[in-house]
């Protein structure tokens, strides 16, 4: 399937399914309530991981270290506090996923495997050399 059709039309299908099912449980007023109260706290708690990420990234850049896990931290802090915004309970539950440094450390270790090299990377033979002129220009 197209990842676009499943973003624009399923995830609003399931959120839908969700709200209703829930709604019927606990009722309407108390529905509306929950989807407030984690966007609050869900937004909360990602501009506290922003700024404590921020922080690590400049402990980073201070130590001539290049900050890559908090570039990925602070994009899936962004893509969370989103996923927050957005009413229903499924995109509440993937944000609050991104926000725990567990799971976040799982999405980066995933990105890692895929730019490990491959055997065949490692073992070509090519040597890059430069090509050095001793002659002087003659006038």
């Amino acid at each position: 399937m197209n990842p676009l059709f499943i973003i624009f039309v399923g995830i609003p299908i399931l959120e839908v399914f969700l709200l209703i099912k829930i709604g019927s449980e606990i009722g309407a007023l108390s529905t509306v309530a929950l989807i407030f109260l984690t966007a609050l706290i869900g937004i909360y708690f990602a501009k506290l991981q922003g700024i404590q990420t921020f922080k690590s990234g400049i402990i980073n850049l201070y130590q001539n270290k290049i900050p890559i896990y908090e570039m990925v931290s602070g994009a899936s802090i962004a893509i969370a506090a989103i996923l927050l915004i957005v009413p229903g309970f499924f995109t509440d539950f993937i944000g609050f996923l991104l926000l725990v440094p567990f799971t976040r450390k799982i999405i980066f270790a995933l990105t890692i495997r895929n730019k490990i090299p491959s055997e065949k990377e490692k073992n070509d033979k090519t040597i890059d050399g430069e090509i050095v002129d001793h002659k002087k220009d003659d006038l």
